[in-house]
C-alpha cells in the first residue's frame, strides 16, 4: 500500500477539448481538497516523429500557462507516445498517482475515449479513475456518494475510497443494497453491508441504507437511485475479467460510466493502489 504522502499526483488525460477541461475542473476541486498536484497527460501516436512530439509539448505548455491564468493553479504538462489503452494507466503507475480524472471523450481522433471504450482504458490500472461526462456543478466536491453493496469481496476495496472521499468532502454515503433471494448471496451481502457500516461509524461519516427494488438490473437501479437523490458520485468496483463481447455490447460498468444523467463515477479495480486510504478505515486522521 502506497503511503498517502507519497501519492500526491492527479492525472488528467488531455486533448485540448472542452471535455478534458471539464475533467480538469473536477481535478482542481479534488486537488484542493486532497492536497494533490495535477499533471496534464497528452498522448501522441506511437509513430509520431520527435518534431511532432516537441510540438505537442509546446502546445501543452501553452495550455498550462492559460490554465494558470484562468484557474490560478500550476499544472505539469506531460507528453507520451503510444496508445491510450495502456499509456494512461502505465504512466499513472510510474508516477504513483493517487487518481486519474478522465472525461469519457478525453482523446480525439483515432484515440478518442468514448463511453464504450473508457472501461478498456481503466481495466488493469493500479490507480482509480474518476470518469466524468460534463462540467461540474456549482457545488464543490461530492456531497452525496452512492456506494452499491452486493456479495462481492471486492466491496471492501470500494469502501476505502468511499471513506477517503467522504472524509475530505464531508459527504453522506448512501449504501445501496442489492436484494437477493438466494440465502447464501444475501448473507454475503449483509456481511459486506455490516462491514461498511462499522467503518463508516468509526470515521464519523453520515450514511443511509437503501435497498434496491430488484425490479430491473442492479446497475440501472443504482443509476436511477443516484438520479433521484441528486448524487454527486457513484463508486464502483470493476469486474476481474472482460471479453471482447463485453467491450462491444457493453456490461454493468460501461452502463455506469456512460450513464445518461452524466453522474461522475469513481471506478476502482480489484487490488488497485489504495493511495494510503487504508488509514481512514480505522478512523485515523
Amino acid at each position: 500500500m502506497i503511503n498517502k504522502d507519497e501519492s500526491k499526483i492527479i492525472i488528467v488525460p488531455w486533448d485540448f477539448t472542452h471535455i478534458s477541461e471539464y475533467a480538469l475542473e473536477y481535478a482542481i476541486n479534488a486537488a484542493h481538497a486532497l492536497e494533490k498536484e495535477i499533471f496534464l497527460l497528452h498522448i501522441v501516436n506511437k509513430d509520431a516523429t520527435e518534431e511532432q512530439e516537441k510540438e505537442a509539448l509546446k502546445r501543452l505548455e501553452k495550455q498550462a500557462d492559460e490554465i494558470l491564468q484562468k484557474y490560478q493553479i500550476q499544472v505539469q504538462p506531460v507528453v507520451r507516445k503510444g496508445s491510450i489503452f495502456n499509456v494512461i494507466s502505465d504512466y499513472a503507475s510510474e508516477v504513483k498517482a493517487a487518481l486519474v480524472v478522465m472525461g469519457t471523450h478525453g482523446v480525439t481522433g483515432a484515440q478518442k475515449i468514448t463511453g464504450s471504450w473508457a472501461l478498456k482504458v481503466i481495466i488493469g490500472s493500479k490507480v482509480p479513475f474518476l470518469v466524468i461526462q460534463e462540467k461540474p456543478g456549482t457545488a464543490v466536491g461530492f456531497n452525496k456518494i452512492v456506494y452499491p453493496v452486493d456479495f462481492k469481496g471486492e466491496n471492501k476495496e470500494q469502501l476505502q475510497w468511499a471513506i477517503y472521499f467522504g472524509k475530505y468532502f464531508n459527504s453522506k454515503i448512501y449504501l445501496f443494497k442489492r436484494p437477493f433471494r438466494d440465502s447464501s448471496l444475501l448473507k454475503k451481502t449483509n456481511t459486506n453491508l455490516n462491514f461498511a457500516i462499522r467503518f463508516l461509524r468509526q470515521n464519523n461519516l453520515e450514511y443511509e441504507i437503501v435497498e434496491a427494488p430488484g425490479k430491473i438490473s442492479f446497475d440501472r437501479e443504482t443509476i436511477q437511485f443516484a438520479v433521484d437523490i441528486k448524487a454527486d458520485l457513484i463508486i464502483i468496483i470493476t469486474s476481474r475479467h472482460f471479453t471482447f463481447l463485453d467491450y462491444l455490447f457493453g456490461n454493468r460498468e460501461q452502463r455506469m460510466l456512460s450513464n445518461p444523467s452524466n453522474i461522475p463515477v469513481l471506478c476502482v479495480n480489484p487490488h488497485a493502489t489504495s493511495a494510503g486510504v487504508g488509514q481512514f478505515m480505522w478512523g485515523s486522521t
